[in-house]
């Protein structure tokens, strides 16, 4: 009897590496993928460049927002097409201006004509951010879209564009204000967590 315990016990205790080390592949493997679809630059022309928002503070945008409203008016100059859907609402209380608002003025200083510029300021997440977009587009009779956002998170809002109906490529920031080991590690886990958390019923 001890013998079959001990055998038993074995047999539950490979299992369990085995699991584990099925679910360190499967997180690996999400990682890898996010990572690579974070290189990849798809722009195209489209019929609109929605900008994802991001903290701003006051009338100024923090530097990860500067670096996507920047890359987005590339898009832009570059002809790729031409309307700026600047996405992201009230940051907190007490905030004067939404993220989209401190994008617009920014673009606004650059030489962006208003006409060209759509934005949103109800939005508080990036499911938000695609949503209100997609009402923009909808609205205005857009069909198309390049998205850009940080390499990282470029893999989710892909997915959420897609559930959402928008049509849409990704060209992802080609720098980031994540350089840091530590915090692009953290960005990494953090989408690797929402990539299955968005997954769950909401």
């Amino acid at each position: 009897m001890n013998a079959h315990r001990r055998k038993s016990k074995r047999g539950v205790v490979g299992w369990a590496w085995r699991l584990l080390l099925l679910a360190v592949v499967w997180l690996a493997g999400v990682a890898a993928y996010i990572i690579w679809v974070g290189q990849r630059d798809d722009a195209q022309p489209a019929d609109a460049i929605i900008v994802l928002g991001a903290a701003a503070y006051d009338a100024k945008p923090s530097p990860v927002f500067e670096e996507r409203i920047r890359h987005g008016i590339d898009l832009y100059k570059r002809g790729l097409a031409p309307t700026l859907i600047f996405t992201g609402g009230y940051g907190g209380t007490g905030a004067r201006f939404s993220e989209s608002q401190v994008a617009r003025r920014y673009a606004l200083r650059q030489g962006v004509p208003e006409k060209a510029i759509l934005i949103e300021s109800l939005s508080r997440n990036t499911h938000d951010n695609l949503r209100q977009a997609r009402i923009l587009m909808q609205q205005h009779k857009l069909h198309s879209v390049i998205i850009v956002s940080d390499p990282l998170h470029m893999a989710r809002a892909l997915r959420i564009s897609r559930d959402l109906g928008i049509r849409s490529v990704g060209s992802p920031t080609p720098t980031s204000r994540f350089r840091s080991f530590a915090t692009r590690w953290r960005f990494l886990l953090q989408e690797v967590y929402f990539f299955h958390r968005d997954r769950l019923p909401r």
